[in-house]
Parts: C-alpha cells; structure tokens; sequence
C-alpha cells in the first residue's frame, strides 16, 4: 500500500518532498502528490512513513 497527500489540505511547504526516502514526492500543480509506485510508507527504514510525520498540517500525508 502506498501513502497520498489530500490535495485540499497540502500548504504546498515542501517538507514531505525532501523526507522522502523513495523520492516518491513531487510536485504537481499547487501542491505535491505520491507516486504510488514508488511509496513504500518507509517501511524498514522508518517506524512512521516520513511524509506524515513531517508534514505541518495534520492528516494530509494518509494511507491510500
């Protein structure tokens, strides 16, 4: 499974973009979005996915 950000509720900081180990993180328009093929919720390398634990706004980086 793979984590997504909530478009609505991305601020558009970039916090996420450069924690991601996978560089599944990219920008699109105003706000970023995860490439499901490459999001591995940081599995084996984190306890918690980085993008979510990073991120400013509470419950934007959720599992898909």
């Amino acid at each position: 499974m793979a984590y997504k950000i909530i478009a609505s509720q991305c601020t558009g900081c970039s916090a996420c973009e450069f924690e991601c180990p996978n560089a599944a993180i990219s920008m699109k328009g105003e706000t970023f979005i995860i490439d499901p093929k490459k999001c591995t919720e940081c599995e084996g390398l984190h306890d918690t996915p980085k993008c979510a634990e990073v991120c400013p706004v509470p419950n934007t980086c959720v599992p898909a």
